[in-house]
């Protein structure tokens, strides 16, 4: 099992910064793949990014792409979401997910513990 609590949502305006966390419970942080995502009023949940057990590979989401930087610390059991040049857009819940298989994806269900949100909106 694990449990995933994000941080570090908020309001900023655009162009602006947040940088999202999200601490794991358990002892076998660093055997899961972790992946963002994100959902805003009437959307579907959509994919923000991914990274690999070791950070060694990571994938973002056209929209995000050069913009958000994903990264993770085994040690802290923590993944972090960088996000720059904010966008109104960009509004959202954030959600942090655990993936118990090695290989990254961007599809919702392949993951299998998620953390209850993060709300970042954006003012333009």
């Amino acid at each position: 099992q694990v449990q995933l609590v994000e941080s570090g949502g908020g309001l900023v305006q655009a162009g602006g910064s947040l940088r999202l966390s999200c601490v794991a419970s358990g002892r076998t942080f660093s055997t899961y793949t972790m992946g963002w995502f994100r959902q805003a009023p009437g959307k579907e949940r959509e994919f923000v990014s991914t990274i690999g057990l070791s950070a060694d590979i990571t994938y973002y989401a056209d929209s995000v792409k050069g913009r958000f930087t994903t990264s993770r610390d085994n040690a802290k059991q923590t993944v972090y979401l960088q996000m720059n040049s904010l966008k109104p857009e960009d509004t959202a819940g954030y959600y942090c997910a655990a993936r118990s298989l090695g290989i990254v994806t961007t599809i919702p269900d392949g993951y299998d513990y998620w953390g209850q949100g993060t709300q970042v909106t954006v003012s333009s």
